[in-house]
């Protein structure tokens, strides 16, 4: 469902801002091709838009932004590309740290994140430590990260501890299984309430698929670095507009 209705700000009901948002950060490449730019500039003008919503999901009151970084399946993508997104993260740390720290932001980076080249290993570890005492919203990247290896490695880590006795058979509830996966560090937050996609595309690309059982999905129009903070605010009104139900009647 494409939201293009404007939604005023000051319309937005404070008390049900979805506490988990997850976007798909899709168009980068599309929206420098539009200007005739290499994609690599996309990727740039992608990354400053990460801390433009990154400060407004903090000072609107969610809790959690979980955002889809790099996919297991991007490593197909040419190598100049690759590198460049590699050293995105690197990047986006030295220059947005100061206003991580002053926002309250606390960092987290799911993924394979041991596979990663050792200076993105390095940038993201020191981001979790240098926030890891702030209390305010968490910043969760999705990095190498695909929901379908995560799953796997949820299940082979489960049949371990089951054959080792640590869990038991029936003890494996939907609960259980949340707790296995990468997002279980966020315990009553796990799932999101609210999954964006931007770009006009309207898949879910391996992302999150345990967590979005019960999810709002919003897809919009806009290229991620065209994807302003009145979108966004956009995108909430279409979520606080919707009935979840959660299978039921009401």
């Amino acid at each position: 469902m494409f939201t293009n209705k404007k939604t005023d700000a000051q319309q937005l009901d404070p008390t049900n801002i979805p506490n988990h948002v997850a976007i798909i950060m899709d168009g980068n490449g599309r929206w420098a091709k539009k200007r005739l730019m290499p994609r690599i500039a996309g990727h740039k003008a992608g990354m400053e838009n990460v801390k433009t919503i990154t400060k407004t999901a903090s000072r609107m009151g969610v809790k959690v932004l979980t955002l889809y970084a790099f996919s297991t399946e991007n490593w197909k993508r040419p190598n100049d590309e690759v590198n460049f997104l590699m050293q995105l993260p690197v990047d986006f740390f030295d220059t947005f740290m100061p206003e991580l720290i002053a926002e309250n932001v606390r960092v987290k980076v799911m993924g394979n994140i041991q596979d990663l080249p050792e200076k993105t290993q390095k940038a993201a570890n020191n981001a979790m430590a240098d926030t890891a005492d702030n209390t305010g919203m968490i910043l969760n990247f999705a990095l190498n990260y695909g929901s379908r290896d995560e799953i796997q490695q949820a299940v082979k880590q489960i049949a371990k501890d089951a054959a080792n006795g640590t869990i038991e058979v029936d003890a494996i509830d939907d609960a259980l299984i949340s707790d296995y996966l990468m997002t279980g560090f966020l315990g009553e937050y796990a799932d999101p309430e609210l999954l964006i996609r931007t770009s006009g595309e309207e898949r879910i690309s391996n992302f999150l698929l345990w967590q979005i059982a019960y999810s709002e999905l919003v897809f919009v129009d806009e290229f991620w670095p065209d994807f302003t903070p009145a979108v966004f605010e956009r995108s909430i009104g279409a979520y606080q507009k919707r009935n979840r139900r959660f299978g039921g009647l009401k």
